[in-house]
């Protein structure tokens, strides 16, 4: 099923039809654990990459602000097992929301962790992946791609994990993203360890090359991760603490 997101060509059942089972999707995610729930147009992504897809559901998983707090200096085994209590948490998620999907009678692909690796077996580009969530997440309006190459969200920063639903459902599309928020800020560049924050601004027609430098940051998270707590992980994070989003985000949070 090609599903196209012009809506100046559905009736007004069909738009009825679309947002209820939008929303109800929404909610079901929301209520087990998702922070962040949203729908994107993939059209403009190659075919093979999004498995002849047209949409694209994208959910974020927050840590929790204490974990993210410890780790301004360097990792912790804290957050370690919360990476991969994340991961678990959101491999749940999107095998619920594709199930509730197949239930109404559409294909949907749970892009759990076993279906990137599957993905990912003929990839020919080092540390990288054919369908980033965080490219998802962008289409899906959640934010946009920091200076750090994480996506940065207004209400929770970068202190979150992503994944995908693929599907032919008719959902509702929200308002992508196409351009970074960062502005002039460079402090998760001044705070990298390994110098693999390059500076410059990030858009939706940006290569990652252009940005932000994937080796330098894999080497230099390693010898954070031995420093923090002993690990030969490649797990740093400083980039998450450092950010002023995920701090207001903290902020706002004890606040309420």
């Amino acid at each position: 099923m090609i599903y196209s997101f012009n809506r100046n060509n559905l009736d007004s059942g069909m738009l009825n039809t679309m947002n209820d089972l939008t929303k109800q999707l929404k909610n079901l995610l929301l209520n087990h654990g998702a922070e962040l729930v949203g729908v994107g147009d993939l059209s403009s992504i190659s075919l093979k990459s999004r498995h002849d897809m047209p949409v694209g559901v994208s959910i974020a998983v927050k840590y929790p602000d204490d974990v993210i707090r410890g780790i301004a200096e360097f990792p912790t085994e804290e957050y370690a097992g919360w990476y991969d209590v994340i991961n678990d948490s959101l491999d749940c998620l999107v095998m619920l929301g594709a199930q509730t999907l197949r239930s109404h009678g559409y294909a949907a692909i749970a892009m759990t962790r076993e279906q990137v690796k599957s993905d990912n077996a003929g990839n020919s580009v080092p540390l990288s992946t054919v369908l980033p969530h965080k490219t998802v997440a962008t289409r899906a309006g959640l934010g946009w791609i920091g200076k750090c190459a994480l996506l940065v969200t207004p209400d929770c920063g970068s202190m979150i994990r992503l994944s995908t639903i693929l599907t032919d459902a008719p959902l509702t599309a929200d308002t992508p993203v196409n351009a970074s928020a960062c502005g002039d800020c460079t402090v998760c560049a001044e705070a990298c360890p390994g110098g693999a924050v390059l500076g410059v601004n990030w858009d939706h027609t940006s290569a990652r090359e252009i940005f932000f430098d994937a080796e330098k940051c894999s080497h230099a998270a390693r010898k954070q991760a031995k420093l923090g707590f002993g690990s030969d992980a490649a797990i740093c994070g400083k980039c998450i603490a450092v950010c002023p989003y995920t701090r207001r985000a903290w902020k706002y949070s004890q606040a309420n």
